[in-house]
């Protein structure tokens, strides 16, 4: 088992930043790749960077070069900086974790409650 708790969404303008943070706990086997996901209302749920134990990472094409992922492995906490936020990013982000990158977004992963992030234009 996993367990995750996300904080740090919120409201802000177009432009702006945010730094979720995630707390991690549990079976470590099952947390080597963790990243985030997002769901806006009406739409699928959408992977949105993924970091693996050696720490390489991935980012959707739409937030490349604006987000960044990182992990803390002595405090069991991921990181995702979301800068030059744009109306579009406005979403549930998830924390999310699995054995495999390819499963993070699965059935198979583990999955926080979500932080609502909020940006206005």
């Amino acid at each position: 088992q996993v367990q995750l708790v996300e904080s740090g969404g919120g409201s802000v303008e177009a432009g702006g930043s945010l730094r979720l943070s995630c707390a991690v706990s549990g079976n470590t086997q099952s947390r080597r790749c963790m990243g985030w996901l997002r769901q806006a209302p009406g739409k699928e749920l959408e992977g949105v960077a993924a970091i693996d134990r050696e720490g390489g990472t991935s980012y959707a094409p739409s937030v490349k070069g604006r987000f960044t992922i990182s992990q803390d492995n002595v405090k069991n906490t991921l990181y995702l900086q979301a800068n030059s936020l744009k109306p579009d990013d406005t979403a549930m982000y998830y924390c999310a974790a699995a054995p495999l990158c390819e499963l993070v977004k699965s059935d198979l992963g583990y999955r926080g409650q979500g932080t609502q992030v909020t940006v206005s234009s």
